[in-house]
């Protein structure tokens, strides 16, 4: 029998680690595709641990600092991209690996937040061969290349002193041009550019990057000194689907971008490095000024989530059932200062329930992209896939846990 605390009742290598191996730890709830991935970590000479729950793979991740992490989207106590968010935020498992595994598609989402690739259930065993030789690039030690195109030479210069160490190249170019021949010939972790070039525009080189099927092309941070304009948002967003963009405006944000790209142990930089990582998570401003819609009927779950949004800058609007809250949305359409930027829905509701309001939303073209998060009385699995069909982006069961809200808002409002 397996011995007790095990997972799944599979076995897996928590009684006999052997330090310095290549230790793969699988976050997933099916017990048979657990037990899938473990014989082919075996088999390719991993050692393997398994946790079944987001808590346990964070736990384990923490404990055991593995390799690399194959981690399921669909977990019973909360959604994997926030497991893939704290481990993100962590300066202690940030550089490991991670490739998600969903059955529904959010890969957007997984590599926009560091992710090394995402697959979609079910997976055959040539698609995770070469998953696992992905992450093997990974957490293989070597130098990581960097693509900086920027025509200002003093710029250029504070870019590369900025980026570059012993474990990170940083390959300088002035032109769209001469960065499209670089991406041709060369494989990047990154791309640090501005929307300002000397011969095209930064959209027009984005645009040709997305129209070349035969090149797979590295994120894309956007370093400009302003804040990009809603136009200029939407248009950059065009490209998102091919290519993972990122806005950023100050140096602290762009190190913090570019180490989570390279995998970069964190403790390895030079310190002051480590001092602006700090710096740019300590100074993050996901909630400052967004309008967040809380449809809730139980007054003590409005007490508690205000009290947690409402210090963070957020602006809490409250609707007490599906119906106040499709009123409150059609308002905000004749008055855009009242947008909503994303809408936590409880789903056991009087009047309306929160699946029927979710279904009544995503009738609408302009709420098609709100991010909606569904607040479910337990953890239960059918509960959680009902949300989804009901087009709820993500859900979080009750009783609430901040960090894993925080997470999950982070997830859905991305910062710019």
């Amino acid at each position: 029998a397996p011995p007790a605390g095990l997972p799944l009742g599979l076995e897996d290598d928590r009684d006999q680690l052997i330090p310095g191996s290549r230790l793969l730890l699988v976050v997933e709830d099916d017990a048979h595709f657990a037990g899938v991935l473990r014989d082919l970590a075996w088999e390719l000479g991993f050692q393997c641990l398994l946790a079944p729950t987001g808590t346990e793979g964070l736990a384990a991740a923490l404990t055991h600092q593995p390799s690399a992490i194959l981690l399921d989207i669909n977990l019973p106590d909360h959604s994997g991209l926030t497991v893939l968010d704290q481990l993100k935020r962590n300066a202690r498992t940030r550089h490991i690996p991670v490739h998600v595994l969903s059955a529904v598609d959010q890969a957007r989402e997984a590599l926009e937040l560091g992710a090394v690739g995402s697959a979609l259930k079910p997976v055959q065993r040539e698609e995770l061969l070469d998953v696992f030789r992905k992450l093997e690039t990974k957490f293989t030690p070597g130098v990581r290349r960097v693509l900086v195109l920027e025509d200002d030479v003093r710029q250029r210069e504070s870019l590369q002193k900025l980026l570059e160490n012993e474990q990170v190249q940083v390959e300088c170019v002035a032109t769209a041009h001469e960065a499209l021949q670089q991406l041709r010939e060369h494989t990047f972790e990154c791309m640090v550019m501005d929307l300002q070039l000397p011969d095209l525009s930064g959209y027009e080189l984005l645009e040709q990057m997305a129209a070349q099927e035969d090149v797979s092309f590295p994120p894309v941070i956007v370093y400009t000194g302003h804040a990009l304009s809603r136009d200029e948002e939407q248009r950059l967003r065009r490209f998102s689907r091919s290519i993972i963009i990122k806005g950023v405006r100050s140096p602290e944000r762009l190190l913090d971008e570019v180490t989570l790209f390279l995998h970069q142990v964190e403790s390895h930089l030079p310190p002051e490095r480590q001092r602006m990582l700090q710096a740019a998570r300590d100074r993050e401003a996901t909630l400052d000024g967004r309008r967040i819609l809380v449809v809730e009927d139980d007054v003590r779950n409005i007490f508690a989530l205000s009290s947690v949004l409402e210090p963070r800058g957020a602006k809490v609007e409250i609707a007490r059932n599906g119906k106040e809250a499709l009123a409150m949305l059609t308002r905000s359409l004749a008055q855009p200062q009242l947008a909503v930027d994303l809408v936590l829905m409880d789903i056991m509701m009087p009047e309306m329930d929160g699946l029927t309001a979710t279904r009544e939303i995503r009738k609408h073209s302009e709420w098609q992209k709100l991010p909606i998060i569904a607040l479910t009385a337990k953890a239960m699995r059918d509960d959680q896939e009902k949300c989804l069909q009901a087009g709820a982006n993500d859900y979080i069961a009750k009783p609430l846990d901040v960090e894993k809200l925080l997470s999950l808002l982070r997830v859905w409002m991305p910062r710019g």
